[in-house]
């Protein structure tokens, strides 16, 4: 199963403050992930849950059947031992009937054989064979009926042997006082064993009794076919993670004072040189140190195309290297690799319970005892009927049998799991489950404009001093002021100086003022760099230049100015216009959006005319209100939250994409947050949905994929609790049998996943 959820975690989990009440300071929130074994239904996720929850402690307990795993939310006091708190949690499912499984501990060897776990199926049917064979016969007026013994003797093993999980399962939750499939299958299948038993050994003389083992061995094979089933298709499910995991090698080749040298990979250091021959994964995270390539990032990015790596480019742990043997600097081990972050990911999204999932939850709780109720009832009622104990105990027992709520427990996890897998192989890591339902429902996107519709690497178009001023000092004087900023506009007047051989000084006092500029000493005086309208708020004359930063904002530039402080005030010394250009596929991107009803905005802190211009190019209208310009980076959340309330007053899903540390807040304010791949870790955190490509395409295939796995839920819960609606009266009428009650009960499960398993069929 999957490795998720058969190792168990702790770690300080991000904190939901709305339902969280406030910690005191001696308290710390934690949360552990913790395999469990056993489960088979959704009422079984229920129970643990609520033994969980009972352990004083725990905050939240969340329980997934299609993971087999649980996630459990604590409070400790700060400095005292988890380990305490996970043995009582461990206790607290082993005391509810589960298995709590160690770190690392997996049910049996990983076997990639389709037909792996089947034996126990296949002892069963090879047993209830010969007992179905009479009921084959009747069909073409044969009447072959086995001795009473021989079929004793062949569902007897079934019943206690193959069955014998059932009993044990079910015995755990009736002293719990609870219920869930195994106790349903045990009572059913007994009762139909030893309805039997009593009729072969009161029987007449010379009378030979038509009897039940049939029933009861066929509906033990028929729910381990299913389940077998079922665990065939969760090995698909969680393909994504295993192939993953997959993509880090064991040995990597050191080059040390000797020489190359094989070492586990779990020995490697942060400033370790590996040498990656041609072919080879990159086994950790770094950077080029000799060589050149061509690296192939599909399986992390969904990019087919190899990206050119050079001396000092980034190398991502799990990519593979090209045609050229490399030396890599190591800068990444463990689980600080992208690629650790991206399982974790993947993984904590599957491991989630969606809100829709509430609903499961509330039946499950109270649907085993009803059903119990209901087989009651079936049972006296078919008595008062007159039709004898034996015809009223085979209704009950095929109650018992088809109301098992197998599929309704996997109809969500199931189809979450499918779908966030299919998602992350495509570049689309969705971490938070609430993003991926909510997904579908967005009809408002608002896109950052730097980096997220633009490259994001401006260039200086223009460098305009005021007459009399030296050029080059000016510019100098500029860059050092900017040397220590990461702005992309600060970047772009780096490259210009460095491109004019411009000798840049060290600035002194250097200080950001946010959202507006820079400002810093170089060489005894005081130099102020940024907006138009932090000048403008300083009082700065822009004399003769006035004219000019006017021109160059209808044009679409980006204009910055620089200001001196002098004795008689701040004085003007050079304007600088900056140019960005549309991404790749972006005008395309927003187009797609637009076809699909979705109105989409532009974010911009620049001023109108240069987010406006390029709004335009980006296939935007400005007049339609799809631009929003001179934007603080304090203010784009409050921007969110307007496009959430409407001008129209009707409440709109918003979904906002960013990439910086600026993007955070507003990301985090959005119904849905997608960060871009390619930018912050703060931006990639406070999103719910990370694009690693940075391609604004992704955007339209996150909300279809959204689209698709909902629909999936709806589906599989459709039909899991149309199942049981239809199926429970028809039994209790006598329309089913219990064999034909077990093999729809399994039939049920293997639909749900095979269902869910359509997702993988996805494409963008």
């Amino acid at each position: 199963m999957l490795d998720l959820a058969i190792a168990s975690r702790i770690t300080i989990p991000a904190m939901n403050t709305a339902n969280t009440p406030p910690l005191s300071s001696a308290e710390a929130m934690r949360s552990l992930d913790l395999g469990i074994a056993g489960m088979t239904c959704a009422s079984c996720v229920g129970r643990v849950e609520r033994a969980l929850r009972k352990v004083p402690g725990v905050h939240e307990a969340s329980v997934n059947l299609a993971t087999e795993s649980a996630r459990i939310a604590f409070v400790t006091s700060v400095g005292a031992d988890a380990a305490a708190m996970e043995a009582l949690l461990r206790r607290a499912v082993r005391n509810a009937g589960y298995e709590p499984r160690a770190a690392g501990q997996e049910d049996a060897p990983e076997d990639s054989s389709p037909w792996a776990g089947f034996m126990p199926v296949g002892i069963g049917l090879l047993l209830s064979a010969p007992l179905v064979l009479p009921m084959v016969g009747d069909l073409f007026g044969q009447h072959w009926m086995l001795p009473a013994w021989v079929q004793f003797v062949l569902a007897t093993p079934v019943q206690f042997i193959l069955g014998a999980r059932f009993y044990k399962a079910g015995w755990h939750a009736a002293k719990a006082l609870s219920g869930n499939m195994d106790l349903l299958v045990a009572l059913g299948t007994s009762a139909g064993w030893g309805l039997s038993m009593w009729l072969w050994l009161t029987a007449h003389e010379g009378h030979v009794p038509h009897l039940y083992f049939e029933a009861s061995a066929v509906v033990v094979t028929l729910v381990l076919l299913g389940k077998w089933l079922e665990a065939r298709a969760k090995r698909q499910t969680t393909a994504a993670i295993r192939a993953l995991h997959a993509l880090r090698p064991d040995v990597v080749h050191l080059l040390g004072k000797d020489g190359e040298v094989d070492v586990p990979v779990a020995e490697v250091l942060v400033g370790d040189r590996l040498v990656v021959r041609p072919g080879e994964r990159f086994p950790v995270d770094g950077t080029v140190h000799e060589g050149h390539t061509q690296v192939d990032e599909s399986m992390l990015t969904g990019e087919p195309l190899p990206v050119a790596r050079d001396v000092g480019s980034p190398l991502t742990g799990g990519s593979i290297n090209g045609d050229g043997r490399i030396v890599m600097a190591v800068t990444a081990v463990g689980a600080e690799t992208v690629l650790a972050h991206i399982i974790r990911l993947v993984e904590d999204a599957q491991a989630a319970k969606a809100p829709i999932q509430r609903l499961v939850d509330q039946v499950s709780a109270v649907f085993v005892p009803v059903v119990l109720v209901v087989a009651l009832a079936t049972l006296l009622g078919w008595l008062w009927m007159g039709v004898g104990m034996e015809a009223a105990l085979i209704h009950a027992v095929a109650v018992m049998v088809i109301a098992c709520p197998c599929a309704l427990g996997l109809a969500t996890p199931a189809a979450i799991m499918a779908g966030t897998g299919v998602a992350a192989k495509n570049g689309i890591l969705i971490k938070d489950v609430q993003a991926l339902e909510l997904a579908h429902k967005v009809d408002v996107v608002a896109f950052d404009k730097t980096g997220t519709l633009t490259v994001g690497q401006p260039r200086l178009t223009a460098f305009e001093v005021v007459r009399g001023l030296d050029d080059a000092a000016v510019m100098a004087a500029v860059a050092a002021v900017q040397s220590g900023s990461e702005h992309p506009l600060a970047r772009a007047v780096l490259a210009a100086a460095g491109e004019r051989q411009i000798r840049v000084a060290t600035a002194q006092d250097v200080r950001a003022v946010p959202g507006r500029g820079t400002e810093g000493e170089v060489a005894g005086q005081s130099y102020l760099v940024g907006s138009l309208r932090w000048m403008q708020e300083l009082g700065v004359d822009m004399g003769p230049l006035a004219d000019r930063a006017d021109a160059l904002q209808r044009e679409g530039a980006t204009v910055s100015a620089v200001a001196q402080r002098a004795p008689q005030g701040l004085q003007l010394q050079a304007l600088m216009a900056f140019g960005d250009e549309p991404k790749p596929g972006a005008r395309e991107a927003l187009a797609a959006l637009k076809a699909r009803g979705i109105r989409t905005v532009m974010i911009s802190g620049d001023n109108r005319g240069a987010a406006e211009a390029m709004a335009r190019r980006l296939g935007l209208d400005p007049d339609a209100g799809e631009v929003m310009a001179e934007v603080l980076p304090g203010d784009k959340a409050a921007k969110v939250v307007a496009l959430q309330q409407g001008a129209d007053g009707k409440r709109h899903q918003v979904a906002m994409v960013g990439d910086g540390v600026n993007d955070a807040p507003a990301l985090a304010a959005a119904d849905v947050g997608m960060a871009m791949g390619n930018g912050t870790d703060v931006a990639m955190h406070a999103a719910g949905i990370t694009l690693m490509r940075g391609d604004p395409m992704l955007v339209a295939a996150a909300l279809d994929i959204s689209r698709r796995t909902v629909m999936k839920i709806r589906q599989n819960l459709f039909w899991a609790f149309a199942y049981n609606v239809a199926g429970i009266p028809l039994a209790a009428l006598g329309f089913l049998s219990p064999v034909v009650a077990g093999a729809a009960m399994a039939l049920s499960s293997v639909s749900v996943m095979a269902n869910a398993l359509l997702l993988k069929r996805w494409r963008m």
